[in-house]
């Protein structure tokens, strides 16, 4: 006990003497602690945690070194009762155990850390009316003060109905539905940069290894490759079908291996475009000699493929940012229901043949 106490007057005595307050070992430091610890009151401690402006200088750098020292930590639900503000953005999330979703969520989360908010994330399997519904009250018991909606599925404008009207809300790669604004990514421009891409490699018309039917993004891709076949005049044959896993890519690959003029293929994502280029490979087609391959997504992995695959990047970063940026505005009451589009870009490496400009 001896020792515990020698220990707090050391500690104290950075702050120009104050002495720490007693307290068992076994509690955390409370904002009262704070506040005998600073020779302050509770109510200017509040303020500091709050970012109250009505702080002198001084005072809030002796909470703030008080606050440091003792190890306390602010109660979010204690912050958001006294200041009617949780500093929370809700996530309701679906398919994140998928590299596009999932770094969607970590670009809204830096966006929102960088101003200044928590993320709350309820991750659901199943996008239904039921499941959306018992996700967002999860997050509305938490006193989340805007809601993002990452919802790359087909169906889920059925749902974002769910969405209650008039609270701050935002849908992360979806469809516009008209009444809540979209931020996604401009899917078709990245496979029209794709398609065009291998287009002008000279090697004839483009196959495509597709994501799944219930996902927007693979749609939308399948749908903008088709458009700019229809364009050069050449034939669209029927995409293979995968469902975003190296194991549909590799699959997809031993039947393209055995179409000779499958000499160019565009797959939905640099996943399934994994286990293309080892199929290609065990067959003998060679990449990028007899065929050119081009992914999408720009994963982190993508550059050390053998041969390094030439993809298209998303900025999820910037996707978050935005994402948050409009939540922003509608809590400030300025946001209008708009979408939201940004330009991916197409990041050529060897698997296309073709040299980066």
């Amino acid at each position: 006990m001896a020792e515990r106490r020698a220990a707090t007057t050391g500690v104290a005595s950075t702050n120009g003497g104050a002495q720490a307050p007693p307290r068992p070992a076994e509690r955390p430091p409370s904002i009262a602690d704070v506040a005998r610890f600073a020779g302050v009151s509770l109510q200017t401690v509040s303020r500091v945690v709050n970012d109250h402006p009505s702080v002198r200088d001084i005072t809030r750098s002796r909470v703030l070194a008080a606050i440091e020292q003792l190890g306390y930590r602010p109660n979010p639900a204690a912050r958001a009762l006294a200041s009617g503000r949780s500093k929370t953005i809700g996530v309701v999330a679906l398919g994140t155990n998928y590299y596009g979703p999932a770094s969607t969520l970590l670009g809204i989360e830096a966006a929102a850390q960088e101003h200044g908010y928590f993320v709350s994330v309820a991750a659901v399997h199943n996008l239904d009316r039921q499941s959306v519904r018992q996700a967002l009250r999860r997050l509305t018991s938490q006193s989340v003060e805007g809601l993002a909606l990452i919802a790359p599925y087909t169906s889920a404008h059925e749902v974002v109905s769910s969405l209650p009207r008039g609270f701050p809300a935002v849908v992360v790669e979806g469809n516009p539905n008209g009444h809540v604004p979209v931020v996604s990514v401009d899917q078709a421009l990245g496979a029209r940069l794709a398609t065009e891409h291998l287009l002008a490699q000279g090697r004839g018309e483009v196959f495509h290894v597709a994501g799944p039917d219930n996902w927007l993004d693979a749609q939308l891709r399948a749908e903008a490759w088709t458009s700019v076949l229809r364009e050069a005049g050449l034939t669209v044959n029927p995409p293979i079908v995968g469902d975003w896993t190296a194991r549909s890519g590799y699959e997809a690959g031993q039947l393209l291996a055995q179409v000779p003029n499958a000499r160019a293929i565009f797959a939905s994502n640099d996943t399934m475009a994994l286990g293309l280029l080892l199929a290609l490979q065990e067959r003998g087609r060679r990449v990028p000699d007899d065929v050119a391959v081009v992914g999408f997504d720009d994963s982190p992995e993508s550059a050390y493929f053998l041969p390094p695959l030439t993809t298209v990047r998303q900025d999820f970063e910037r996707a978050g940012q935005v994402a948050v940026r409009v939540l922003m505005e509608q809590l400030a009451g300025t946001g209008t229901p708009d979408q939201q589009l940004i330009a991916p870009t197409l990041v050529v490496r060897q698997s296309t043949g073709a040299t980066a400009g």
